[in-house]
Formats: structure tokens, sequence, C-alpha cells
């Protein structure tokens, strides 16, 4: 018996050691040999792939950086940023990017597990740092900034170094959807809407409501009908109405929905009713509204992302009619503004503020003059100084401080060769109003003491009481703040605020068509 055993237990271990021997091969591994490249193999790889020639300057650079070594490739394979950079290329459109990608057949090739490519190693890592170079200048960079300029962006573009970024992504890929510097974080949020109502539109379930029918605007709270179901259904699809009962009912749950949706379309706020304006914004299909984010993506492209990344900076949306005023990346003020007329609109650029004014003289424009002031005077001489207290200064007219005064109690200067400031106003009624649009390229501020007192709130030579004061002397007072702050007026009719809601803006410049016209084809 005890032989038996051995038996069996000698077997065991004939059969262990031969399985083991079987599934453990010996085999010699060769250390990784680096790669070079010399000085033919970008001027060859240029003849076979002649379409990214353009980065030919970026490839020379980023290769000489690296010692004219390859890039892409060590001892363990194609590193893990190549992975999520051909991930990022096949997935463009959820950059809100649709465009043909030059010689993606070969680029794909390389991470297919039966590659016929029949390129190089050498080839293949230049393909891949051409498709890096081409990612983000579609995804980053966008349209070319002459052209923005053109057709009136004067916001600074960022200069991002991608040569030198490119090492820190290589060693955490997640910067590349993280990183502050490279845009805003306005451009992740819009990225996620669309998404969204992508999701949307592909479920096919929107609603389109009569244009003109009494049936619909004269609904009320408390009324049934078959277009409730259609209102609900289309709530609830934007997230306005979070659970939809079904009902034909106009009940709580729809009044809460369409405050949701009004505030959504920077409208005012009537929920007791339906009313065309909420029956046009309804009608806005998932596709038209995905349009407009893919444009307001493509702006987040264009704005230098140090700009919202210091200690505090004040912003101004003109098509929101609207100032947020950010301190520690919170926002510690905001208001209404009203922005130029389309006759006189509100230029898109930054500066800094340097000071503020309190109790300001008018300096009126010359165009003013010519236009308004000299007409007034030929009808009714100094009379028409007078009754709009204007005196004349030094061959140039001006208004007294005063609450008459069309400055207002105060104005915050950044100075600009576009002569555009941010000020108080006697005319209060226009910030009631849904749309203001109304100035001759100033931005009216709705609570400017308040915007002062959040300014000044750390320096220790003001409080409320003092700003009160100066801004009713009737003496003209300027004061330099200790530390400059960027105002940034932009442009953007698609936002996600604070609360991650989507907010829509009527174009008021008409500047979206303009655009949609040079990116979306």
């Amino acid at each position: 018996m005890k032989n038996f055993f051995s038996l069996i237990l000698f077997s065991a271990f004939l059969c262990f050691s031969s399985c083991k021997k079987e599934s453990n091969p010996i085999v010699s591994k060769e250390p990784f040999k680096i790669i070079s490249i010399d000085s033919t193999d970008l001027p060859n790889f240029f003849l076979k792939f002649p379409d990214l020639k353009k980065y030919q300057s970026e490839l020379e650079n980023i290769y000489a950086k690296h010692n004219n070594n390859i890039i892409w490739k060590n001892e363990h394979g194609i590193k893990e940023f190549a992975n999520v950079l051909h991930h990022k290329i096949q997935n463009l459109n959820e950059d809100g990017i649709n465009i043909e990608i030059p010689h993606f057949k070969e680029f794909d090739q390389i991470f297919s597990h039966d590659d016929e490519s029949k390129l190089s190693d050498v080839e293949k890592d230049i393909l891949i740092s051409s498709m890096y170079f081409h990612y983000v200048e579609e995804a980053f960079k966008g349209i070319d900034e002459k052209i923005t300029e053109k057709i009136g962006w004067l916001l600074p573009r960022k200069k991002t170094d991608f040569t030198n970024f490119l090492d820190s992504l290589i060693v955490n890929p997640k910067l590349l959807d993280e990183d502050k510097h490279t845009v805003i974080p306005q451009y992740h949020k819009l990225k996620f809407q669309l998404h969204r109502l992508n999701e949307i539109d592909k479920n096919g379930n929107w609603a389109i409501l009569p244009k003109e029918d009494k049936k619909l605007t004269n609904l009320k709270f408390g009324d049934s009908s078959k277009f409730v179901l259609d209102i609900k259904n289309n709530l609830h699809l934007l997230g306005d109405l979070k659970l939809n009962n079904k009902t034909p009912f106009f009940d709580d749950d729809l009044k809460k929905a369409l405050i949701s949706f009004q505030k959504r379309h920077n409208r005012i706020i009537d929920s007791t009713k339906i009313s065309q304006k909420t029956i046009n914004d309804l009608n806005v299909s998932p596709k038209e509204r995905i349009k407009k984010i893919l444009l307001n993506m493509e702006r987040c492209r264009w704005l230098d992302p140090e700009l919202m990344n210091g200690k505090e900076y004040v912003f101004v949306n003109i098509p929101a009619y609207h100032l947020n005023y950010v301190k520690n990346n919170k926002t510690a003020f905001d208001c209404n503004v009203v922005v130029g007329k389309s006759a006189s609109k509100t230029v898109i650029f930054s500066g800094n503020m340097s000071y503020i004014v309190f109790s300001p003289y008018w300096n009126v424009p010359q165009s003013i003059i010519n236009k308004e002031v000299k007409p007034g005077m030929k009808k009714e001489g100094q009379n028409y100084l007078t009754r709009h207290h204007m005196e004349w200064n030094n061959g140039r007219v001006r208004q007294t401080p005063g609450d008459h005064n069309s400055l207002g109690l105060v104005k915050f200067i950044f100075p600009n060769s576009n002569n555009i400031y941010l000020h108080d106003t006697p005319s209060k009624s226009l910030f009631n109003k849904e749309s203001r649009a109304f100035s001759h390229g100033c931005i009216r501020v709705g609570k400017p003491k308040d915007l002062a007192v959040a300014i000044l709130k750390d320096d220790k030579n003001w409080t409320e009481e003092k700003i009160n004061k100066a801004m009713h002397t009737g003496k003209e007072n300027s004061y330099v703040l200790k530390n400059k702050i960027p105002v940034i007026i932009g442009y953007f009719t698609a936002w996600v605020n604070e609360n991650n809601e989507l907010i829509m803006y009527e174009d008021i410049y008409e500047r979206d068509d303009k655009l949609s016209n040079l990116i979306l084809h």
C-alpha cells in the first residue's frame, strides 16, 4: 500500500514538471533597442503622407526634443497615450468635429491586432506624432486666429506649446480632458451637453407644437389639453420636467418645469400660461440645439484659459446681458447688464480694470456730438446744454456729475482702444426688459454700487458707506485699484452655468450663422 501511494506521488510530480515546462518555455528576451530617426526619414514620410506635411516644423521640433528617437514605443509596446489618442481621433465627433481625417486608414491599422500597414517603426511613430498635432489643432486650437479677428473676436488666443505638453500627456493621459490650461472648463461642460442632446436626437421622440394656435397660447394653469402631453414630453427630455406623469393637465409639475425652462432660455418668468415665445423655444429641435452647442464649443477654443484661471476676473456675456465677478473660482457677484445696440455693437475683447471713477463726468463721444448734440443746439442753443447738464470743455462736450449723468454715479475703467467701460446709468427700467441691447457700445451695470463693494471688499481704504458717499459727492474722484482685474467681454449663445444647466441665448448680433458657414459643413 505504501509503495502504491509512493508511485502515485512520483507520477504526479512528473506530470507537474512536464506541464510546467510546456507552459513556461525558456525565451531569450533581447533588450529593447531605441530606434533613431535620421535626416531622410521625415522627407520620405511626407512622400507617402503628403497631407501631413503641414506639421513638418512641429515634427522636426518634437523629434529634436527627443534626441531624434521614436516617441510612441518602449519595451512594453505602444505607449498608453497613443491608444488614448487613437480613441480620441476615432471619436472626434464627440468634440463636435465632423471632418475627414487624413490617412486615418493607415493610422487605424497601427492599432489593429493584424497590423497589415507594412509601415516601418519609424513611419508608424511619425504618423502617430502627426495625428497628435492634427488632433490638438482640431480639438483645441479651432479655426485660424486671422479669421476670428475678421469676424470681430478680439479676445486673446492661447499660445499653447503642444510639443512640451506631449511629455505631460504621455505620463498622464487624463490631462487631455482635465488640463485647465489647454481649454476653458466650459468646453468640457458643453461637450457633456452635446452628448446628452445627441442621445435625445437619436431617440427621435421630439414633439413639434403648432406655430400659431390660440388653443395653445390660451392655455393656463389648471387647464387640460392634448398639447400638454407634447409640452411635458419635450420638457422631460430636456430635463426640466423630472418626472413625466403623461397626463394632459397643466399641473404643478408642469408649472415648475416651465420656470426652469424659461430661466434656461433667458426669458422673463411667467409659468401661468404658455406664451408664444415659450412655444418657439420648445420647438427648437435637438438638432438645432446641437448646432448651437457646436458653435459655442468652437468659441471656447478661441479663449485663452489663463484669462479665467486667475484669482479674480469679470466676465460679461453679451447675448446673456449678464455680468459675473468671479473670485477664487466662485461667483462673488453677478447682475444684469445693458449692452450695445445692433448698430453700435459691444466689442468682444478683454482688458484689465485699473481704476474706478466715482461721480464721473461723461465726456461725450464725437459721434454723439455730431449726431445728437449739435442738432439739438441748432434748435435750442445754450438751453440744450443746460437742459442736459452739459458744458463745453476745451472744444469738447462733457456732462457734469450727478444722478442725471448718462454714466450714472460710478464707472469701472479697463483702458482700451475701443473706449468701452462698465458704468452705472440713470435708466434703471431697462434692466427689467428681456432684451437689453440699448447702449452705444459700453456696458451698463444693473447694480453698480454692489459691484464696487464686491471689488473693493478686501481694500481697507473702502467701506460700503464710503463707496456710497463717493458716488454722491457730485465731484469726480478716481481710485486706482491695488490689483488689476481682467475683464472678459465674450459672446456665447450657449453656456452651462454653475449648476450644470444649459442656458440658450438669442443671437443678438447674428453671429451664429456666419460662424456656422465657417465650421459646419
